[in-house]
């Protein structure tokens, strides 16, 4: 029977899914094309086995206690097509009325072991899959005129599925047309953009024909997964490696939480500390097109591969260069391709650590008053060196204790910065916040059989006293959700940002060799087992923390959250546990609320970032794209010419030569631009100050 062992060593997770979607070619439907050959894939017996003691483990240990019926077999079959053909590219409308007699039915061939369906379902695609890619090479001999003004829609994922081979041959026709006005706009000519589609779609097919039985019943078994909630995952053999690397975080890679969406390798998540994070040159949402192997090594594209294949080109000796070709997924569909050098390392915890700053801020009255600020990017802790009874190991409790020491008497105010903090150890989220209320309950975990248990920390005295305020985004998940939910629940502190992600549950890890007791490796099962409540007894499942100022964040709510996810667990409330609380906070909020709006409404620097951000939503919401060359180009011109203007505003301001035009526009830590929501949430902080004035002491405490 699973339980809830060792919770307060768990790590909770954000979205880890690192799914490969393979495929393979069959015949060609006109004649004259050539002719490829592939046999059908068909399970075998350890699959129908292993088949059934997942969906028997879901059924009877998943948090949901969904049963295996029809509606969980309607989900499932969505969920399969989706994962097997996202943009209906390749299915035909006939095609998926044909698998609508399997709607109602895969509840009981689950509970039987057939896996018959999958597999008649994957051969279909494989069919598809090589009469399309036939196609393609045939589409990519035409000529491609880039002077006709038309357009593609890229966003697929509602559209009806194509009648037959010509309305695909179409679509595809400005696919590879987008595809190659990409190529040409990043510095190819048009024959070597030809040249080179054409070897990927070739290097695709032999990709797809390496596919196995095994690669069907991962993306099916990840179906049936799916289908109870977004955060439940089959890992096989050879993923269960690869995520048991990511959670050791001893990866001697760039760092990056990978999966397979749309053929293409994108980045969901960037780990604290490690290359791709320091270096600010990529981010969640952007697509790994080609990877090559130090700084003169050839380029092999990787649009197509198997995802496993590329984690391996990436990953690789500590100290080593790797340079990898991005389309960054803030620019849209429009995007051009941009090259970034990483050297790989071994993600450190002294890279997570905690940090601080002081900034100044002059009040409204005049003073003048000192602001901390403590970034915590993830919540880390050396558990092995615990273990092993070393008195210094870092963990992020231990290292912000240290930071509020040494800012005691320095500052007037603190804001403690948790954005694109995905998470981390429970344990350290339930003690970080003690630093803040003292001893007290923080977080609530409710099992699927009701039981109910209260974490509490055990600091008996707050280290910190003062003003404060916890900023937060979307992409602050898991324990940053709990930290931040006990803040505002105990009146502690403002929290201020984009609501949080909204993931309020537990996963525990099944080992399926101990319940097939097969000796070969069978891999493991990712299963939601419990459920996050605050101290007030409202889940941060789903809706996350709502901020009580709202300050807007580049993190796109519709593609990014627990919100945003199929099939995730509901929201829902429980009884609260018993807590003090300060309501005096929530009484202020609406004045610093006002406060902040005059102040932002006038600062040219808050109104810049806003501009900033409305610019990036638009270009990411574009569903479709300009084929016509010389208004993509007039279009990208603009776009640099408007991100150079701002960039040197801020130069000149610090006396920094200019960027000339052809210039590579800086990003991250190598911008001038300020974090306008930082400064703004030190400015929030000052208000609080003044408006609690001398009983700054009473209105703090608890």
């Amino acid at each position: 029977m699973l339980n809830l062992k060792n919770l307060k060593r768990l790590f909770l997770l954000p979205l880890l899914l690192a799914l490969s979607l393979p495929g393979a070619f069959a015949k060609p439907a006109d004649p004259g094309m050539d002719v490829i050959d592939v046999k059908p894939l068909a399970p075998t017996a350890r699959l129908t086995l292993l088949d059934q003691t997942i969906a028997n483990l879901l059924a009877q240990h998943h948090y949901r206690q969904s049963k295996l019926d029809d509606r969980l077999s309607a989900l499932v079959l969505t969920h399969y097509l989706d994962d097997l053909d996202f943009s209906r590219s390749y299915f035909l409308a006939g095609d998926i009325a044909g698998f609508e007699k399997y709607r109602d039915g895969l509840d009981d061939a689950l509970k039987k072991g057939d896996l018959q369906p999958a597999y008649e379902i994957f051969n279909l695609y494989l069919r598809r899959l090589a009469d399309r890619t036939t196609r393609i090479q045939a589409l990519l001999k035409q000529n491609f005129r880039f002077d006709v003004d038309e357009s593609l829609i890229v966003d697929r994922k509602d559209a009806p599925w194509a009648k037959t081979p010509a309305e695909l041959d179409e679509l595809w026709r400005k696919r590879l047309k987008h595809e190659m006005l990409t190529l040409m706009l990043s510095g190819k000519d048009q024959t070597a953009a030809r040249e080179l589609l054409s070897k990927r779609y070739d290097n695709r097919l032999r990709q797809t024909l390496q596919s196995s039985s095994d690669d069907v019943f991962q993306i099916y078994m990840n179906a049936v997964a799916q289908a109870f909630d977004p955060h439940t995952a089959y890992f096989s053999p050879r993923n269960t490696e690869n995520f048991n690397i990511q959670m050791r975080l001893s990866l001697e890679g760039i760092g990056c939480v990978l999966r397979m969406e749309d053929e293409q390798v994108t980045v969901v998540e960037l780990v604290t500390g490690g290359p791709a994070d320091l270096s600010q040159q990529i981010k969640s949402g952007d697509k790994i097109v080609a990877v090559a192997q130090g700084d003169d090594g050839t380029w092999l594209d990787v649009v197509g591969w198997r995802l496993d294949d590329v984690v391996e080109r990436i990953r690789g000796q500590r100290g080593t260069v790797v340079r990898l070709k991005v389309l960054p997924g803030k620019a849209g569909a429009a995007a051009a391709e941009k090259t970034i050098r990483l050297v790989r390392d071994t993600i450190k915890l002294e890279k997570q650590a905690a940090k601080s700053e002081i900034k100044p801020i002059k009040s409204a009255d005049g003073r003048e008053l000192r602001i901390g600020v403590i970034t915590v990017p993830a919540f880390y802790s050396d558990f092995d060196a615990a273990r092993r009874g070393v008195a210094d190991y870092r963990s992020t409790t231990r290292d912000v204790r240290r930071l509020l020491n040494d800012l005691n008497g320095k500052i007037d105010g603190l804001v403690l910065d948790l954005r694109e903090n995905g998470g981390g150890s429970l344990q350290e989220a339930v003690d970080l916040t003690g630093l803040f209320i003292g001893d007290g309950p923080v977080v609530q975990v409710r099992q699927a059989n009701g039981d109910i248990e209260v974490e509490k920390d055990n600091e008996p005295t707050a280290v910190y006293t003062g003003p404060l305020a916890v900023l937060v985004d979307h992409a602050s998940a898991s324990a940053s959700e709990i930290f931040a939910g006990a803040i505002q629940d105990y009146g502690r502190g403002i929290v201020i940002g984009d609501p949080t992600f909204g993931k309020g549950t537990v996963q525990s890890l099944v080992d399926l060799n101990r319940q097939t007791k097969a000796k070969d490796p069978q891999g493991q099962l990712k299963m939601t087992i419990a459920k996050f409540y605050r101290v007030n007894g409202s889940s941060t499942q789903h809706r996350g923390v709502q901020p009580d100022i709202a300050i807007p964040s580049a993190v796109d709510n519709t593609e990014t959250g627990e919100s945003a996810q199929k099939n995730a667990l509901p929201w829902d409330e429980i009884a609260a546990t018993r807590y003090r609380d300060n309501r005096q906070l929530a009484a202020l909020a609406p004045e610093l609320a006002r406060r902040h709006q005059t102040r932002a409404a006038i600062n040219p620097d808050y109104q810049a970032f806003l501009r900033d951000l409305e610019f990036t939503r638009q270009q990411r919401d574009k569903t479709t794209v300009s084929l016509l060359e010389s208004g993509r180009r007039t279009e990208r011109e603009q776009i640099e010419a408007w991100q150079r203007e701002r960039e040197n505003r801020y130069r000149g301001a610090k006396g920094l030569a200019p960027l000339k035009p052809g210039d590579a526009i800086p990003e991250g830590k190598d911008s001038v631009i300020p974090d306008a929501a930082l400064e703004e949430s030190a400015w929030i902080v000052a208000d609080l100050i003044g408006l609690i004035g001398s009983d700054s002491a009473l209105v703090m405490s608890r």
